[in-house]
């Protein structure tokens, strides 16, 4: 055993690319923050930004938003949720896709997850039958995509919209396919600790012209839509465009700015989150009491975080282990408390959801499941000293 610490901070990203510093200094001091504010000969950032991602996304359309959390609800609004409405989802994902369902009027209808934290297709399968939902909130919680050749065939059997969270999932695919292109919408977050940083933000996409008309109206581009990148031709915004509510949910220029730096450079950033979870997974496979999903070879993943559980260890231990871990450096989150803690909330904690039922798998999965974020700062070597202090506290809590 080792009584290393491990000392650098696990919230700590990336700087922005300069050109992107410059970029966003240029406009604080124009004054022209908002995304329609532009000087005759200037062209938008958020539009630039929606033509780009669309285009690196292979989506038809784009819309830049406030945040991850706008984008999904806005896209639920677009696909035709009504107040009422029941929505499919899986369980394990964070406070913000419930919280998405809920600001929409609508009810969440929970779905068990499998060992590998994914959506448990044969429950997603009765459950679709047995309540007559018309869509599906897929959440790839934590970058874990599902058989969406299975998701899509149980989608169409029920006649089923299929919305997908890709938070966690910007570049990861399935068979070739990019997380996000599998449904009728996609929300992605460029939230601080998502594969793309501009603190807060989002995008929808959708090759739905129709939707994607309806977002940009309802995001708040008054009758400035054609100032917008990806977008439809006119003839759709005029059937659409005094039908559609403004909520005003507008990416700003500034961080449009800031993601477009670090666009040209997210297929590199991709890797090297790779190698640094792949590092962590064959370290902590290796560990006795640990269990670790295996990926699909179907699967491309994004690794910047990392999920096993502590399975020797009874639940009454875990917080233990959890905090001498951190009392070496090591910032684990579990998601098995019985009270939400930061990011991290079990889902029977969203009282505000009618008739929460009892989910064995996803309870049983989550009461010994951490978490753990792994920042692109951290080096190989980081990696291979976080894998020893688990390791130690690990086999210190098991012995004891």
């Amino acid at each position: 055993m080792t009584e290393a610490v491990f000392t650098k901070p696990f919230t700590q990203q990336e700087a922005i690319p300069d050109a992107g510093i410059d970029r966003a200094v240029k406009i604080m001091k124009s004054g022209r923050l908002h995304r329609y504010n532009l000087a005759d000969d200037e062209d938008s950032e958020a539009s630039c930004l929606e033509m780009e991602y669309a285009k690196w996304q292979g989506a038809d359309y784009c819309l830049a938003c406030t945040s991850g959390g706008y984008a999904i609800q806005l896209a639920l609004r677009v696909c035709g949720v009504k107040p009422g409405d029941r929505i499919l989802a899986n369980a394990y994902t964070l406070a913000p896709v419930p919280g998405a369902i809920h600001n929409v009027g609508a009810h969440p209808i929970l779905v068990d997850i499998d060992e590998n934290y994914h959506i448990d297709l044969q429950d997603l399968d009765a459950k679709a039958a047995e309540s007559d939902a018309k869509f599906l909130l897929l959440s790839h919680m934590r970058g874990h995509i599902a058989d969406m050749d299975r998701v899509v065939e149980i989608c169409a059997a029920h006649g089923i919209c299929l919305i997908e969270d890709c938070a966690h999932t910007m570049g990861a695919k399935w068979r070739g396919i990019r997380s996000g292109n599998f449904g009728k919408a996609a929300a992605f977050s460029t939230q601080t600790y998502k594969h793309m940083n501009s603190g807060e933000g989002g995008l929808l996409t959708t090759n739905d012209a129709e939707i994607a008309a309806r977002a940009v109206i309802s995001s708040g581009s008054y009758m400035l839509y054609g100032r917008h990148g990806a977008i439809p031709a006119e003839e759709i915004f005029q059937k659409v465009r005094l039908h559609s509510p403004n909520y005003s949910g507008r990416m700003d220029q500034m961080r449009a700015a800031m993601l477009r730096a670090q666009l040209p450079i997210l297929e590199e950033n991709l890797d090297r989150w790779n190698s640094r979870y792949d590092r962590l997974h064959t370290r902590l496979s290796a560990m006795d009491g640990v269990i670790i999903p295996k990926r699909k070879q179907d699967e491309f993943y994004v690794g910047s975080s990392i999920q096993f559980r502590a399975d020797t260890l009874p639940k009454d231990q875990i917080p233990s282990f959890v905090d001498a871990c951190g009392a070496r450096g090591v910032e684990l989150k579990w998601f098995g408390d019985d009270q939400p803690k930061a990011f991290t909330s079990r889902y029977d904690s969203w009282q505000f959801i009618d008739n929460l039922p009892v989910l064995p798998t996803t309870l049983r999965i989550l009461e010994k499941t951490v978490d753990m974020r792994v920042p692109l700062t951290f080096t190989i070597k980081d990696c291979d000293l976080i894998a020893d202090i688990i390791e130690d506290e690990l086999a210190r809590f098991t012995a004891a």
